[in-house]
């Protein structure tokens, strides 16, 4: 070992992060093949918290501040090396860094939809689109159960565990919150605190808080999509003939871009209306009521026969006027 190495092995006393970069969020001190000696100062910003880790176990932690770093101020680390005993050797202990501010803007979604129950449309499948923020409030646990004893974490390779937390949370509160998707857009607040809600806990145990959700957007895939606008749209159809009208004057532009032109489209327009009147009809005479049996018309009475007698005026024999001629004399009746 030269004399440069030599001396910057013993005279390391200045341990600090100045996080240079917004991407990591536990940085392992470089303490390879150097000893932290007895009153070395250590200084942790706001927003950060330290670790000492010895022989991979959590010895001390530090808030904000400075720190000159001694045995009567490492009570954890002190008895780990019997310090206690009034022993003292440079620090072999590894430091850690963990950035604890807040993380804001962070995108999340659900790559596939999420099957729910709606009460309307039945089973339906939901996309959903949002941000979310959060940060670090218990450094051990992180320590422990996320970052472990790698040089460095990066944002990035938590990115996919809290997207599939927040998506499992959704289906969850969706699915037991009983409000059908046609109205989830009017409801997105109360839906994205729903899910907070239930992410919380799985934040929680990666030694993380979830400070808030927002749903920026819902949608249904796009088969279910135009299913759900035809709907719509046969709903908002108050007059059918006029509805047909508008239908065949929006097919004129597309129509005449075809062969056979406008005039081909006035034989597809004119069939259209016809449809429609037709339809229309139908439809109006099956609402109209129909009359009971006691305010129908009288049916008109089949003519009664009415017989005339006469009288011949030769024999004075009194006949029914139904001949031409009298029986008895054969005289022309009147």
């Amino acid at each position: 070992m030269g004399l440069g190495d030599f001396i910057q092995k013993q005279f390391l006393d200045i341990i600090q992060w100045t996080e240079a970069t917004d991407d990591v969020l536990a940085w392992r001190f470089p303490t390879a093949d150097m000893e932290i000696q007895q009153g070395a100062e250590l200084t942790v910003r706001e927003s950060q918290v330290a670790l000492f880790v010895d022989q991979g176990r959590v010895a001390d932690r530090f808030g904000p501040g400075q720190y000159r770093l001694h045995t009567r101020n490492l009570p954890v680390l002190s008895d780990l090396r019997h310090w206690d005993k009034k022993f003292e050797s440079p620090f072999k202990s590894e430091v850690y860094f963990f950035s604890t501010r807040l993380r804001l803007g962070q995108t999340w979604g659900t790559p596939q939809p999420v099957t729910v129950r709606d009460k309307e449309f039945g089973a339906v499948r939901v996309r959903a689109f949002g941000v979310y923020s959060f940060r670090i409030t218990n450094a051990v646990r992180f320590f422990l159960q996320t970052s472990g004893t790698r040089p460095s974490y990066l944002l990035a390779e938590l990115e996919g565990p809290l997207r599939a937390a927040l998506g499992s949370s959704l289906a969850q509160h969706m699915g037991t919150s009983g409000v059908p998707f046609i109205d989830m857009a009017s409801q997105q607040t109360a839906l994205a605190a729903g899910v907070r809600d239930h992410a919380r806990s799985q934040f929680e145990t990666l030694g993380l808080e979830l400070e808030s959700v927002q749903i920026q957007s819902l949608s249904l895939p796009e088969e279910l999509q135009q299913r759900l606008d035809e709907r719509i749209s046969m709903g908002m159809v108050g007059d059918l003939e006029r509805y047909t009208q508008y239908q065949a004057a929006r097919a004129i532009p597309i129509a005449a871009a075809n062969p056979g032109g406008v005039a081909g489209a006035a034989v597809g327009i004119g069939a259209g209306v016809a449809l429609g009147q037709t339809m229309t009809t139908a439809v109006t005479r099956s609402q109209k009521p129909v009359p009971a049996a006691a305010d129908a018309p009288p049916s008109a009475a089949a003519p009664s026969i009415v017989s005339e007698t006469v009288v011949c005026g030769r024999c004075q024999a009194r006949l029914e006027q139904r001949t031409r001629f009298c029986p008895d004399c054969g005289t022309q009746l009147g």
